[in-house]
């Protein structure tokens, strides 16, 4: 055991006692949340706006805060940018970070002196809960890696701006800045790919210990590493690595071709952050799912996800979810976003504690033909049957074909690139399909009546996907191929690497 994780090692059991302590009572933790967020938020514009009083019953609150997306919010925001306080929250933010919306092209998400604990801390807490139930607390006495965006940032109407991820490089404490890589000018280099060679100067001669980022561009780190330095695995570049960290996308799909990269499977602890707000962590190495970080900041509201466009949609807290169903997730957090849908899906997996699965994006979906295809069914289902012909599957998208240019009955496209393609595609597309009506009621029935004709695979070339993302200019930091569209956008900018 090295200096800094024996020192640390008390603190870490304090905060897994302290999880241990609200995750018993998630419910009344999110009680309490509630409370405190409505004794602040009666104070502020968006408060009188909307008539919230402290201690108001959650039925009541539920009728006077409508659910809204960040274009709904935008009024509020744009009074921000102008000076006002005390409008979402009280006072002024203490920086926005700013996303790329689908609909509302760039969105700035409030972020507060109240808030930023469950950005930083949240992620401090998973990984020191991780050492206290496993004792493996090595990652913290070398060097660490953290793939994020620039810490550059710009101001708005006064407010410090940029990525949240990094606005975080900001806050890091002292005692974790000095293990820290790479350095602030490397990170705020923009093009990816320039970027990742300074980063593989700055760490291949260090000792790493634990690498944080998404999967599909932690890959890209690891072959490019291997190529620079001539070794078989990243184990023998980093003998003592022992942590990844992750989120954003599921890990599956590029489990094998990671752990191939780095030569054995090493731990790994799953985050859900957005730059909404932390919403869940992996609290167990055995145990499925994330818990919902109930105490931190945010009240969490629920809708089925059948109701999601419904005009008055069912509006479901903590104590009512139930497990196994979507639900879109909206919170209600101290930073001042109220009844905001966040655009994600969830599913619980248990109630005791109370953890969760990602499931999907709202608006990445397939219903073309009324099949409700979400991206935990494709995922599960390109995971069994690459499972099934032992193929790795670096990266994939489906789309809906609803006018064949060869004429005949609809299908779903799937774009795949793979390690190695499989003997038989045919044949991997033939048990795909059969994956996909076992997920999917809806997608059997159209199968079943010849509405749509099984699926199609599209075998793209080696690193097409990269290329797609780099003519997008999104190559590099938490971007991330969708895996589903209800459209042809994606499909047909991918044509120019079709193998």
């Amino acid at each position: 055991m090295g200096f800094k994780s024996f020192l640390l090692k008390p603190f870490a059991k304090k905060i897994a006692r302290d999880i241990d302590r609200w995750s018993a009572d998630a419910v009344g933790a999110q009680r309490k949340v509630c409370h405190q967020l409505l004794a602040k938020g009666q104070h502020t514009r968006f408060g009188r706006d909307h008539q919230l009083k402290a201690g108001m019953p959650y039925e009541a609150f539920r009728d006077q805060v409508p659910v809204r997306d960040y274009e709904a919010l935008k009024p509020y925001v744009e009074r921000i940018k102008q000076g006002e306080k005390d409008v979402l929250w009280p006072g002024l933010p203490k920086y926005f970070a700013k996303t790329s919306g689908t609909t509302s092209g760039v969105k700035y998400i409030p972020l507060t002196k109240d808030s930023m604990p469950n950005h930083f801390g949240s992620a401090r807490n998973a990984l020191f809960n991780y050492y206290a139930r496993t004792g493996n607390g090595r990652f913290l006495d070398g060097k660490m890696i953290f793939l994020s965006g620039s810490p550059e940032l710009e101001e708005v109407g006064g407010i410090p701006t940029g990525r949240l991820s990094g606005i975080v490089n900001h806050e890091v404490p002292g005692w974790l800045r000095t293990n820290q890589l790479p350095g602030y000018k490397t990170n705020c280099i923009e093009e990816w790919e320039e970027k990742l060679e300074r980063i593989i100067d700055e760490t291949m001669q260090a000792d790493m210990r634990l690498i944080s980022g998404i999967p599909p561009w932690v890959q890209m780190y690891y072959e490019r590493l291997l190529e620079r330095t001539g070794k078989r695995t990243v184990k023998e570049v980093f003998p003592n690595y022992s942590m990844f960290v992750y989120g954003g996308v599921n890990f599956e799909p590029y489990r094998a071709a990671l752990e191939n990269l780095v030569g054995e499977r090493i731990d790994s602890v799953e985050t859900y952050p957005a730059s909404e707000g932390f919403i869940a962590f992996q609290d167990s190495q055995t145990e499925p799912g994330l818990l919902l970080n109930a105490d931190s900041g945010i009240f969490f509201e629920f809708i089925p996800l059948e109701d999601i466009h419904s005009d008055h949609p069912r509006r479901l807290w903590l104590d009512e979810v139930e497990v196994g169903v979507n639900y879109a997730l909206i919170i209600n957090n101290n930073a001042g976003l109220w009844g905001y849908n966040i655009g994600d899906t969830v599913q619980f997996v248990s109630k005791d504690p109370y953890r969760l699965v990602v499931s999907g994006r709202v608006k990445h979906y397939i219903s073309a033909f009324g099949e409700h295809v979400i991206g935990k069914e494709v995922e599960e289902a390109m995971n069994a049957a690459a499972a099934r012909h032992q193929v790795r599957v670096v990266e994939y998208t489906v789309a809906p074909q609803v006018s064949p240019p060869e004429g005949g009955t609809p299908y779903h496209e799937w774009f795949v690139e793979f390690q190695e393609a499989p003997d038989d595609v045919e044949q991997f597309a033939a048990d795909l399909d059969r994956e996909m009506v076992q997920q999917n009621i809806y997608y059997q029935d159209l199968i079943d009546g010849n509405i749509l004709r099984p699926l199609k695979i599209q075998v793209m070339q080696k690193d097409a996907f990269r290329n797609y993302m780099k003519t997008q200019g999104k190559l590099g930091g938490q971007n991330k191929v969708p895996r589903l569209s209800n459209d042809r956008k994606i499909a047909d900018l991918l044509s120019p690497w079709k193998a």
